[in-house]
């Protein structure tokens, strides 16, 4: 329960009489003229007025007189002849054009329900759709109230005598309507109303002495006693959805409020209650401190003395009195056109016109009334900005009063709205700091903190050290509950040497590049560092072993060194036991972590030797450089062994085939380091035969220079001829070598004699002892084939004498064919037959099908292509000597012509396959040929 003495008293209304409309000769639009100048009067109802309504724009009258007068906005009055006698109830719904009244057309009780439909008209009048008796049975009785549902399904009487009659169907004809008792009682009925619920219609009937609801929805009409307390008539209403749409009955000791099934909450607001209207989440209450039984209004109304009757306004939620002003004699208060108004029995009509929110809350500001404004503010659903406004007032006010706890918490309200700077700056400069903490926690918490604030609260949080408040912000269950920067929060943290929060946050929001800085560089705890990169995914794992592997490498070489093993070769992130070892694991680009051993050579050295026997296919940068530590090693060991092995280890590598593509690179490397037998090798490897034979050369290796010729002479036959040239320019005594060199250049006939003897003529040691054989035998050879050449001669003259005495016969002689078989088939000839010079006979048919031309014997025709072929080869041949012969003979260098005819191929021995032994023999007089324009340009020069 609730005292209204306690609540405060505003004036949030505005009152006026209302005024009559001037008419269009300046008269007011009454029944009698006016006198005196046109001036606006206050607008007079017609006397008699018994009872009010209002709705669809228009405020409804019914008098003593049986008329219904009608005041639409325009204050232009009408009415018309409703009943004979007298209107006694009047019902407009708001929903419809539809008004429903009761009054009497006779006299004795006899009341007369008729509904009305107003936009329709009968003889200027609305029309009337159904008139009906309103006596519930046979007994006469007096009606006391009446409503009807919006939805015209509906209509309930209530009768004196505690009776309820309950019209269902539609309203506005008889056909479809059914009249029924719904309750019988012994005290009279004061008021009624629906309540819609859903698909539930509940009637809420209340009597001078209980409240009762049925459920007129269904069948059987349950019903519910809600109360013992009644009310009188006028003295109860149904409010709208802000209070639930409860049912209202005001008492003279309280107002109570009903749920269909219960009573809700009470309020003590004294006074003897004559009228009860629910106004836009505002209850009514006409009353008067007089008490006055309930039961004397059915008595005479008339009768009452004129006492003053208090009007009050009360805001239930709010729970203050918005208005309250003194009346004379009120017959009902009306609402319409968003204006309350009273009806008094003067036939005065007062207007009261709601003052607008913005008015209603500077009125609270000027009181400091900063809680109730919000309340209002709120009731009246004021948009986010203006109750910010409040807020933010409501803050400036209790700080001004140094009441900063409680303007800390008001500007907290005004978080999205208010700029932060502004509450920041208040506290910054009162040393609130406190205060200031809790309202950028809060500002945290609504994700509407920047980086600035994070910083700021931190800040905080450090100076007061209070480390529990700290650790409950940043230690948050998930990410979605994150409300700050935590890049910003880790740099504040470690800034402030907070840094096992600091790692907190780093590792719990994986921000690796944080935790591993504040680890290494602040801790220095590079064991924790490292295994926490060994925590992190393949990417991160990688990029920061890039980033920080120096300095690991540096303090923990050989853990360092594991982990970049396992990073290159099947890395799994370790997470306690947890991951996944049958999932295929990453590998980096081992290559790109050389550079991290600079100042490590033994963990690189294994490194190195780890990758290429794990990883075979390893980037070419890991056998570089391991060749390259290898030959390093090599080059400054001083121990025997150990530099025997280590000479082994690096020839071993070089010959692993991994340097194929990178020769020059691995042959400067050993030529860096001195590394003869690596250079060596790769000179082989490279078929570098040229540098092999001067590498022995410089070193006066006479036995190595034969060797190389002697495993390398086939491929390039120029080291015969180079080594010649080397031991004729020596003046030490080199028989043997050159002897060895003569013999293998006499069998391959590869210089000759003139410029062996040439050659050899440089050196002053040489006798010509060293060269006799030679040159016995290459005389003898010379010797051996001008006889030969001579008896091909002879055979080729004989030849050609045979061949000419055989052309002379088939010119001057006949041929006489005799052959009896085909030359093709073997079967015995039969005509017709083809017969050729040459001595051969074939069928006709067998002709055609192996003849190549019409012309030429199938059978001599392979042969004879042979002959043309090389008498062509010949022509050619003679047609170019005779060319060369020219150029020779014209040119004043003569080597220069050889060297170009040697350049363009013409010089190469030529042979074909299908040349018989006897042709293969004139290569030799070619290379005679060679022979001798060598020696003549030798002697022209």
């Amino acid at each position: 329960m609730a005292a209204y003495l306690q609540w405060r008293r505003f004036v949030f209304f505005d009152k006026e009489l209302v005024k009559e409309p001037l008419g269009n000769d300046g008269a007011a639009p009454t029944a009698a003229p006016a006198s005196g100048p046109a001036v606006s009067k206050f607008l007079c109802l017609p006397p008699g007025i018994t009872v009010c309504d209002s709705g669809r724009g228009s405020l409804v009258f019914g008098d003593m007189e049986g008329q219904i007068w009608f005041l639409p906005r325009s204050l232009q009055l009408t009415g018309f002849q409703a009943y004979k006698l007298r209107v006694t109830h009047l019902y407009q719904l708001k929903q419809h054009n539809i008004l429903a009244s009761v009054g009497e057309d006779e006299e004795g009780i006899n009341p007369l329900v008729k509904i009305w439909n107003l936009e329709k008209r009968d003889g200027g009048n609305p029309l009337c759709t159904r008139i009906f008796p309103a006596i519930p049975g046979t007994e006469p009785t007096v009606v006391s109230c009446l409503t009807v549902h919006e939805n015209l399904n509906f209509m309930a009487i209530g009768f004196t005598d505690g009776s309820v009659t309950l019209n269902k169907g539609d309203i506005t004809r008889d056909r479809h309507s059914k009249t029924q008792i719904l309750h019988k009682g012994n005290y009279p009925v004061t008021g009624l109303a629906f309540r819609q619920a859903g698909k539930t219609t509940h009637l809420f009937v209340v009597t001078t002495e209980n409240v009762q609801s049925y459920i007129v929805s269904g069948k059987d009409y349950p019903r519910v006693e809600l109360d013992t307390h009644g009310c009188g008539l006028h003295c109860s209403a149904l409010s709208d959805p802000s209070q639930d749409l409860q049912f209202i009955v005001a008492g003279d000791e309280c107002v109570y409020l009903y749920q269909p099934d219960e009573r809700g909450p009470c309020f003590a607001f004294e006074g003897h209650k004559l009228i009860a209207h629910w106004f836009r989440g505002y209850l009514v209450i006409v009353s008067r401190d007089r008490k006055v039984s309930p039961k004397s209004e059915f008595t005479s109304r008339d009768s009452q003395s004129s006492d003053k009757q208090i009007l009050n306004i009360y805001d239930l939620c709010n729970k203050f009195i918005a208005y309250s002003a003194i009346f004379e004699d009120v017959v009902d208060v009306l609402a319409e056109w968003g204006s309350l108004y009273v009806l008094t029995r003067d036939g005065r009509v007062h207007a009261l016109q709601e003052k607008d929110t913005q008015t209603k809350l500077e009125m609270l500001f000027k009181k400091n009334l900063f809680e109730m404004a919000i309340n209002l503010a709120k009731s009246q659903h004021l948009d986010s900005d203006g109750l910010a406004q409040i807020f933010m007032q409501y803050g400036d006010h209790l700080y001004s009063k140094g009441n900063h706890d409680g303007a800390v918490q008001q500007y907290i309200r005004t978080i999205g709205k208010l700029e932060p700077s502004y509450v920041i700056r208040k506290f910054l400069d009162a040393q609130r700091i406190h205060n200031l903490t809790a309202y950028l926690q809060t500002l945290h918490r609504q994700s509407l903190a920047n980086a600035d604030h994070t910083t700021l609260l931190l800040n905080c949080y450090t100076k007061l050290k209070d480390s529990s408040k700290l650790e409950e912000f940043i230690k948050t269950k998930s990410e979605s509950e994150v409300h700050f920067d935590v890049e910003t929060a880790i740099k504040v943290l470690r800034q402030a040497g907070y840094y096992s929060h600091a790692l907190y946050l780093a590792e719990n929001h994986a921000h690796h590049e944080w935790y591993l800085k504040i680890q290494l560089e602040d801790i220095k705890n590079y064991q924790e560092a490292l295994r926490y990169i060994g925590k992190l995914p393949f990417e991160q794992a990688e990029s920061n072993m890039k980033r920080y592997g120096k300095i690991l490498m540096h303090h923990i070489p050989e853990q360092t060194t594991q982990l970049l093993k396992g990073l290159c070769t099947d890395y799994r992130p370790s997470l306690e036991g947890r991951g996944d070892r049958e999932t295929p694991g990453c590998r980096a680009n081992s290559e790109e972590f050389i550079p991290i051993f600079a100042n490590n050579p033994r963990e690189l050295k294994a490194f190195l030797e780890h990758m290429s026997e794990v990883q075979p296919d390893s980037p070419q940068g890991i056998y570089d450089t391991l060749l390259e530590l290898r030959l390093q090693n090599w080059a400054h060991e001083k121990d025997p062994q150990v530099k025997e092995k280590l000479h082994a280890e690096a020839i071993s590598l070089l010959k692993s085939g991994r340097f194929c593509d990178v020769f020059d690179k691995a042959l400067v490397l050993c030529q860096m380091h001195d590394f003869q037998d690596g250079v060596l090798y790769l000179y082989e490897q490279g078929k570098l035969f040229q540098q092999i034979m001067h590498y022995h050369m410089q070193h006066e290796q006479y036995r190595q220079v034969v060797a190389v010729c002697e495993r390398h002479g086939e491929q390039e036959p120029s080291l015969w001829e180079q080594a010649l040239s080397y031991f004729a320019r020596k003046e030490e005594d080199c028989k043997e070598y050159v002897a060895a060199v003569l013999k293998h250049i006499e069998n391959k006939n590869l210089m000759p004699p003139l410029l062996v003897v040439q050659t050899l003529a440089h050196n002053s040691t040489a006798t010509l002892s060293v060269i006799r054989d030679y040159l016995v035998q290459k005389l003898q050879k010379q010797s051996q084939q001008i006889a030969q050449d001579e008896l091909q001669v002879r055979r080729y003259r004989e030849e050609t004498t045979r061949i000419r005495q055989e052309i002379q016969e088939l010119k001057a002689s006949p041929k006489i064919f005799q052959k009896t078989k085909c030359s093709i088939c073997n079967s015995a000839l039969e005509l017709p037959s083809v017969h050729f010079l040459c001595g051969h006979s074939f069928h006709q048919h067998c002709f055609e099908s192996y003849s190549e031309s019409d012309a030429d014997c199938p059978t001599c025709l392979p042969e004879n292509r042979k002959v043309m072929d090389m008498i062509r080869a010949q022509e050619q041949k003679r047609d170019l000597h005779d060319q060369f012969q020219h150029q020779l003979k014209c040119s004043s260098d003569s080597f220069s012509v050889i060297a170009d005819y040697f350049g363009r191929g013409v010089f190469n021995k030529l042979t074909l396959l299908t040349d018989p032994p006897a042709a293969r023999l004139t290569t030799s007089l070619e290379a005679g040929l060679q022979r001798d324009l060598l020696m003549h340009s030798r002697r022209g020069t």
